[in-house]
């Protein structure tokens, strides 16, 4: 039994008068889809409820704001003082809490970071008067917004009547919380937010009782905010507290101090919250949020830090993906409870899954940066590898095939299995031929990479997940239409992918010249001084895992900026390795010539030549569209999914091969 092999994290908890099933909590997400009024939709229901049925102790819903005059920082978030919220909000607690898990809301206000204030015309507030960088130029619906003539947003000190009015504010929410049937409240007081901004010592210049030099000040809000949310909800009713353990910025206090503001919150936080960083640095934000360049649980030393001189439960959060690891971190007691984030959207089932020995099964987060990013695009929740996020509520609605069809899948890259896959689970019989010795497509070139760890692990799971779903299997075979037609299906997905480009420069046949995909699995045949012509993720990422390897790099693109891809987070977890491994930029510059001992290029300042001793191309992806559109008449029912569209990303790939799959036979 799996409960004997993590017997501490399949321990029971009690924290006031409330029995947590196990140690794993799911981490604060953000509700996106909000009805008019900001109040949670049905959708937004459905999304929190699929963590609680995957098996979470407590599942929590962030970024929820006491105060919206004052303190909310974007369009998409719960307003806590708004009477509407009352009845979806009770909805929300009831969705959750029937499945056994515990139902808490975070409460939250942004201070001087209120950024809808500040487009509204109204005041932004903070501890003391100051101005801030005015770097925000579009309002969360892509509309221009107001910008401050000097180019500041200038913050005004908040008077001692709106601290009080403040105060007040954490305890009504929180007793509209307890209305609505939520068994525990997080106040936020990290990452830089309103309370933190109180906390801080470079902030927080107040003369008053408020702040200054001495932290018992600093501290008066945040243990005043528990003190009024305590009033409200009464004893036994558990009260998370969040901080940063260290905010790990230039100005920011480390661990040592956010020790001292743990002793502070013991015996009046039940428990005590410990992520790090500050969500204005986007070096900081990629500790609060770990990036694929990071350990497994990079995190837990901080909370392990606070343990050690605090009595309350304490709470670790950040690159928590492995059971094993997290019975490891409570059992040697460096934290009581581990909280997931990104984790619960790559695979919500993970506590379900570990309980019942399935660990094989296990989706573990790729940490690559595409929920934040539809967040940040969209106002979306999506996951690279699980296509149901996002769409819990059709999920809850979906129907099953009025036709079970004998189904064609060309192609077993991440596309293809995906739709295999979905096509099997929903009873039709699959057929998947793939060109190659092996599923997992072009991106099977990256396995040797040791930040693209979890990729692999991914590929592998989706492989024996096709063998088990009772897919038949055929390898080295490449899909033409004389093959299609000889198994004669009733629909076909193509998903034959895309080839890289090879482009059209004088010497790009030399003998020191290759393609991304070659020498991502021939690395050692690159040598020490490496110039990669493109700036977009293969050939920034490649440059990263040859950096690593040490070899001299050089990135070359013809644009004035490297590509993201659309992937604007990830790309701020790029441009930290671009800066730490030393790899050299030539923006705005174009092959001309590749010679034996270098590149002759066009820039800036006119002709240069670049010397290297290898030269990778890495320019674009050709998608197979012809080769998938000749396969249209072959098939009642015909779709075309993945990079032989367009070429984009996992997460485009495998939502058209779920979506395609569910359509098939719905008539």
């Amino acid at each position: 039994m799996s409960i004997e092999k993590y017997p501490h994290l399949f321990a029971p908890i009690k924290i006031g008068n409330v029995i947590f099933k196990n140690r794993i909590f799911a981490s604060p997400n953000g509700c996106q889809y909000l009805d008019y009024g900001q109040v949670p939709s049905d959708a937004g229901v459905a999304f929190f409820e699929r963590k609680a049925i995957g098996g979470a102790a407590a599942v929590t819903i962030g970024e929820s704001i006491v105060d919206s005059k004052t303190g909310q920082v974007h369009a998409y978030q719960i307003l806590l003082d708004n009477p509407l919220a009352l009845p979806p909000l009770s909805s929300m607690a009831t969705a959750i809490s029937r499945h056994g898990a515990v139902a808490s809301i975070q409460l939250q206000h942004c201070g001087m970071f209120s950024h809808m204030v500040y487009e509204r015309g109204d005041q932004l507030l903070g501890p003391v008067d100051m101005a801030i960088p005015d770097t925000h130029t579009t309002n969360n619906d892509g509309h221009e917004v107001r910008v401050s003539p000097d180019g500041l947003r200038h913050v005004r000190g908040m008077t001692e009547e709106e601290i009080e009015h403040l105060i007040k504010a954490f305890g009504k929410a929180a007793a509209l919380a307890k209305q609505c049937g939520f068994g525990m409240v997080m106040i936020h007081e990290g990452h830089g937010w309103g309370l933190a901004q109180f906390i801080s010592k470079s902030l927080n210049t107040r003369k008053d009782k408020w702040g200054g030099p001495d932290l018992e000040n600093r501290m008066r809000l945040p243990l005043a905010v528990i003190e009024s949310v305590r009033k409200a909800v009464g004893p036994g009713f558990p009260i998370e507290v969040r901080i940063s353990g260290a905010e790990c910025t230039e100005t920011g206090y480390d661990i040592d101090e956010g020790i001292e503001i743990a002793k502070m919150l013991d015996g009046k936080a039940d428990i005590i919250h410990v992520s790090a960083g500050h969500h204005e640095s986007p070096y900081a934000s990629m500790i609060t949020h770990p990036s694929m360049f990071l350990e497994d649980g990079c995190n837990v030393k901080y909370a392990a830090e606070v343990k050690k001189h605090v009595k309350a439960p304490v709470a670790t959060v950040g690159a928590l993906v492995d059971p094993a690891f997290m019975e490891e971190v409570i059992a040697s007691g460096k934290a009581d409870i581990v909280e997931l984030g990104r984790q619960t959207l790559a695979d919500p089932d993970l506590p379900n899954k570990a309980r019942l020995g399935k660990d094989d099964d296990i989706d573990r987060c790729m940490r690559c940066y595409a929920c934040l990013a539809s967040r940040t695009r969209t106002r979306r929740s999506a996951c690279a590898i699980n296509p149901v996020i996002g769409h819990e509520l059709e999920e809850q609605f979906d129907r099953a095939p009025k036709t079970l069809k004998k189904v064609l899948v060309a192609g077993g890259g991440i596309a293809g299995m995906e739709a295999a896959l979905t096509a099997a689970r929903r009873g039709h019989k699959v057929v998947l031929c793939e060109a190659s010795d092996r599923l997992g497509g072009a991106l099977r070139c990256e396995e040797l990479v040791p930040f693209k760890k979890r990729l692999g692990e991914y590929l592998d799971r989706q492989a024996r997940r096709v063998a088990e779903a009772g897919v038949e299997i055929r390898l080295n075979t490449p899909v033409t239409k004389e093959l299609a037609e000889s198994i004669a299906p009733d629909a076909i997905i193509a998903a034959l992918g895309a080839r890289p480009v090879k482009p059209r420069i004088p010497g790009i046949d030399g003998k020191n010249v290759f393609g991304a995909e070659y020498i991502y699995t021939h690395p050692d045949e690159a040598g020490k001084n490496v110039l990669i012509l493109g700036g977009g993720l293969v050939g920034i990422e490649l440059g990263i895992f040859l950096a690593e390897k040490g070899r001299n790099i050089t990135l070359m693109e013809m644009m004035p900026s490297l590509n993201d891809g659309g992937n604007m987070v990830h790309m701020n977890s790029l441009n930290w390795k671009i800066k730490e491994d030393d790899i050299r930029l030539a923006l705005s510059t174009q092959a001309k010539e590749i010679r034996e001992d270098g590149v002759l290029a066009e820039g800036p300042d006119g002709e240069k030549f670049f010397p290297a001793d290898t030269v990778i191309y890495a320019v674009g992806q050709r998608p197979l569209s012809d080769d998938a559109l000749a396969l249209n008449g072959c098939a009642d029912e015909f779709y075309i999914v993945g990079d032989c569209v367009a070429a984009k990303n996992i997460l485009a790939a495998t939502t058209a091969a779920y979506n395609a799959a569910r359509d098939i036979g719905r008539l």
